[in-house]
């Protein structure tokens, strides 16, 4: 039996790299896990991956709040609340200091802090005593190596700040609330962001920053959000769970 079964998980941003791995492994541990992300097609086949028994596919965007409530809706007729939520969906820019505009800046702030903010606040009322609320942060918001991702590094300052006030706010409840830290990592948002023809060079580089000369793989930020999804994290909170290979660390 898993450290999950028969609890019922929201998995943001489900469909590819690290929600999709994440919500793979909380099924896994016997979860039922509800995967929202913007592209149907992509969320259809984390479904199958998974196997229909464990995972329900609600497409939407985290920055819309009427796809939130579709996605809370399906949860609740599920008539079972909700466990974990793993607010992972982001976005992020490439845009130096001096070129960044007002849309820029909406988009970035709009998905990760208001689309965090109201993935966690929809789900409040669907939260079951002893629930695990996950906020997919970055190292990024403790350096300033890579310049051009200024807007996406604060963002993530923010949620990580979120970790710490929502703890405090729903400890009363039996909720717990901690954040996640992930440094370089091998996922579809590389290519995305620079280019097949630049991938390769930007992993290389990547590798360079964690300690043990490597990226690192979505399902070991998988394993690290099951741990906190889990009751074998039940003394953390507003924590942040560092899975950089040592990158902020040494």
């Amino acid at each position: 039996m898993g450290k999950l079964e028969g609890r019922t998980a929201v998995v943001t941003g489900g469909g590819t790299g690290i929600g999709l791995a994440s919500a793979v492994r909380l099924a896994a541990e016997g979860a039922h896990v509800f995967v929202s992300g913007r592209r149907k097609t992509e969320l259809d086949a984390a479904v199958e991956a998974i196997g229909p028994d464990r995972a329900t596919a609600v497409p939407g965007d985290i920055a819309n709040p009427a796809d939130l409530d579709r996605l809370y809706e399906a949860v609740r007729a599920r008539g079972r609340g909700l466990d974990v939520v793993f607010a992972n969906a982001a976005t992020a820019q490439l845009v130096p200091l001096g070129n960044i505009t007002e849309e820029d800046y909406d988009h970035v702030f709009g998905v990760n802090v208001l689309g965090t903010l109201f993935t966690v606040q929809k789900a409040l009322p669907l939260l079951n005593e002893g629930a695990s609320v996950i906020i997919n942060a970055s190292t990024a918001a403790d350096n300033g190596k890579e310049t051009g991702f200024a807007l996406y590094a604060a963002s993530k300052a923010a949620v990580r700040s979120f970790a710490r006030t929502w703890g405090n706010t729903l400890k009363d409840r039996g909720v717990r609330v901690n954040a996640i830290s992930p440094g370089p990592i091998d996922t579809p948002a590389i290519p995305a962001l620079f280019g097949e023809q630049k991938a390769e060079e930007v992993r290389a580089h990547l590798a360079t920053t964690a300690a043990v000369g490597r990226m690192g793989r979505p399902e070991e930020v998988a394993a690290a959000v099951a741990f906190l999804a889990s009751d074998d994290s039940s003394f953390l909170l507003g924590s942040n769970l560092y899975v950089d290979g040592g990158e902020n660390q040494i």
